[in-house]
């Protein structure tokens, strides 16, 4: 009977509800703990959300020429604007701040500050769509792109230029290339 009775007292015990020190615990408790105040620092992930649909809420006219930069957490939105933007962009503030807050949801701007500078290149890259080609300026790709033999770096290039083309910057018609690589 001895010998029965140690077996039970050598048996593992229950396992208990919560484990003592040493056990694994879940990271994402205590990584949200720490990266709270850091979001919160920095907009709370209102801004993150704002610059992935910025052409939508400040519509097309609006999100070529300003770019959400920070969100402070007194509700002062800073927008990059467009020098030649700025002072109409001032003046319907109001409205644009109307159309942020509906999207987000609720009250989460109060004040925009405006700093007139230029836009980042992703921007400008994502709110701004080029143009379709006039029938000269097609032309004139085409000619330029003849000399290549290799059907994808053609449709590549092809598809570079009338993004450049039909882009603001560009200005004058693309010139036949006088010799090909």
């Amino acid at each position: 009977m001895e010998r029965a009775d140690q077996r039970r007292s050598l048996a593992p015990a229950a396992p208990a509800s919560e484990p003592r020190g040493g056990g694994f615990r879940a990271v994402g408790a205590a990584v949200a703990k720490l990266a709270a105040p850091i979001v919160e620092k920095h907009g709370g992930g209102h801004l993150a959300r704002l610059k992935a649909a910025w052409p939508a809420i400040a519509g097309a006219d609006w999100s070529v020429s300003a770019w959400p930069a920070t969100l402070g957490r007194d509700g002062a939105l800073k927008l990059r604007v467009v020098p030649a933007a700025a002072l109409e962009l001032q003046h319907r503030g109001p409205l644009l701040i109307e159309r942020i807050n509906l999207f987000l949801g609720g009250a989460v701007v109060t004040r925009l500050v405006l700093v007139q500078a230029l836009l980042p290149q992703a921007a400008v890259a994502a709110s701004a769509p080029p143009r379709p080609l006039t029938a000269d300026e097609e032309a004139a790709l085409e000619q330029t792109l003849c000399g290549i033999a290799d059907p994808e770096l053609r449709s590549a290039l092809a598809g570079l230029g009338r993004a450049v083309l039909g882009g603001e910057a560009a200005a004058a018609p693309v010139a036949p290339a006088s010799e090909t690589r």
